[in-house]
């Protein structure tokens, strides 16, 4: 086609997948060891205190990524100005989004408070999980501000091609939050709190130093930092399709640990170390889809659908390996895994049993998170919304049929595989199609 770019060999695109991912997958994997660092330590402090650190981590967790889109549709948006040739507006557009993540985390901080007991009580914990629940969120959500921020910080870095200053950051931020835990749990006795008070210091100290990279990108490109009413507008809305996949997605997560409480204390306390491992590789196997996000939204705001098809099409191969090998790393430390989390035989075994799904998930995994990444740069919002509420819908009566059958925690795990392959499918045909690949600085 005349006026269409050279088509770059396979090499090319794996040069460029690496350098973005590389980078991205440390900084995805540190993210969350905040949560495992917090899991073995608190682990050893009783069956309890984990089982509560696994219901507040979920409502915490639900909180912080229903504003996911403050990372992510900042990504595309910034990476589809970068294609345009315009970095003085992706720097611009990036800013606007930091100041919406402060102003939502201020709003959840004075919400969240007085609500904290209602969010614990939702998940269905015992009462010997119950107050170390409310502790553990009541002081973390003092650092969701700076969570946010540091969201749309990286989005902002992402969009710019740039995944390695959001490595330096995350392992900073990993490295201070398992010393000032290791001090106020282990050191001074506060407990389950003094777990929370350190990933609240990491997390803002984090924000800040994204603060200050990206306030230097715009004296550089000439980008102003105040708020601007009509960014604002358009960050917030920009991300509707996003918020709406987001909370599907929690509300599997949410169905899932309340399902696993109601079981018992060491079926809620095996189901967060299982879930944990799985993030941990949902994170990683998420560095290719970050790189999806920033390589298809420059694609597409340069014209470049061509470029777009091969990415994509190297990027899905990229993910079947990753799992692969992810899910044989599983089997091969699953005999030893579960004693690094806690001492009590029965939820040694109920670890044990959990981490042969989630071995077997990858390669699945690997696939859907690397589609979910790539129509996300592309700005396909309103079908991930669409497809993740279809995937919820079947899950729901698979989760809760485990459950009436006392299927125990693997048919749990069952039902999220059932959610996966929904997820596949329906990716999957899309990718396939040509109506997500739309071009220019904007969509």
């Amino acid at each position: 086609m005349v006026g269409s770019p050279p088509r770059p060999r396979k090499n090319a695109h794996d040069r460029e997948i690496l350098r973005l991912a590389v980078p991205a997958f440390g900084a995805l994997v540190a993210e969350p060891l905040f949560l495992l660092s917090d899991t073995a330590i608190v682990g050893h402090l009783g069956t309890a205190q984990l089982g509560g650190l696994g219901v507040a981590g979920q409502a915490l967790s639900t909180l912080v990524y229903l504003c996911v889109f403050l990372a992510y549709g900042t990504t595309a948006g910034v990476a589809r100005q970068v294609g345009a040739g315009d970095l003085r507006a992706a720097v611009r557009q990036g800013i606007d989004g930091m100041w919406l993540a402060l102003a939502i985390g201020a709003v959840l901080v004075v919400a969240g408070w007085p609500l904290a007991p209602w969010l614990v009580d939702m998940f269905g914990a015992s009462p010997s999980v119950t107050p170390y629940a409310e502790t553990y969120l009541k002081v973390s959500l003092l650092g969701i501000p700076g969570m946010l921020v540091v969201l749309a910080g990286t989005g902002v870095l992402r969009g710019l091609q740039d995944t390695r200053t959001p490595l330096v950051v995350s392992i900073g931020g990993f490295a201070l939050n398992l010393v000032l835990n290791v001090i106020f749990v282990l050191g001074f006795g506060w407990g389950i709190a003094g777990s929370a008070w350190g990933t609240v210091i990491a997390q803002t100290g984090s924000a800040a130093v994204y603060v200050a990279v990206v306030l230097r990108a715009a004296r550089e490109h000439g980008a102003p930092v105040r708020p601007d009413a009509a960014g604002l507008w358009t960050s917030a809305t920009a991300g509707l399709g996003l918020v709406v996949r987001t909370a599907a997605l929690r509300l599997v997560l949410i169905v899932g640990t309340s399902i696993a409480a109601r079981m018992g204390d060491p079926e809620i306390a095996a189901y967060q170390v299982g879930f944990q491992v799985w993030t941990l590789l949902a994170f990683a196997l998420d560095a290719i889809a970050i790189a999806g996000q920033a390589i298809t939204g420059r694609h597409l705001g340069a014209g470049d659908t061509a470029g777009t098809r091969a990415s994509t099409r190297r990027m899905i191969q990229w993910g079947v390996v990753c799992g692969v090998v992810f899910g044989l790393a599983i089997m091969a430390v699953r005999p030893w895994l579960p004693a690094l989390f806690t001492s009590d035989e029965h939820v040694r075994d109920l670890i044990f049993t959990s981490l042969l799904i989630v071995a077997l998930l990858q390669p699945i995994a690997g696939v859907v998170f690397v589609l979910d990444g790539i129509l996300i740069g592309a700005g396909d919002g309103r079908y991930l919304a669409g497809t993740t509420l279809i995937a919820t819908v079947v899950f729901l009566p698979a989760a809760w049929l485990a459950y009436g059958a006392d299927a125990g925690l693997m048919g749990l795990w069952l039902a999220i595989g059932v959610w996966m392959l929904t997820r596949f499918v329906t990716l999957s045909l899309r990718a396939r199609g040509d109506a997500w690949m739309v071009t220019g600085a904007t969509r």
